[in-house]
């Protein structure tokens, strides 16, 4: 009998602020699909946002990172395909 090996999840890190509505709903459909991720409040930590923007070029959120892709906004689409869903 094959025993399916469970393919390893990319590691992600959503950088977010509380206020920011589109920043939930990332956080929420990740959890919806059984994802971990590294949540980084870039309100609270100048170091995280400085890091995202020289990543990314972006000073907006949610950014998440898969790997080394980096996603700006809520891209269901690149998300899902990023991670293999």
């Amino acid at each position: 009998m094959a025993v399916k090996k469970e393919k390893k999840q990319p590691r992600v890190i959503v950088f977010s602020t509380p206020s920011c509505p589109w920043c939930s709903r990332v956080k929420q459909y990740l959890k919806q699909q059984g994802i971990k991720f590294k949540d980084v409040d870039v309100s609270r930590d100048r170091k995280a946002a400085e890091d995202m923007v020289r990543r990314t070029g972006q000073t907006g959120v949610p950014v998440v990172l898969i790997g080394s892709k980096a996603i700006v906004g809520f891209d269901k689409v690149r998300i899902d395909k990023y991670l293999g869903l």
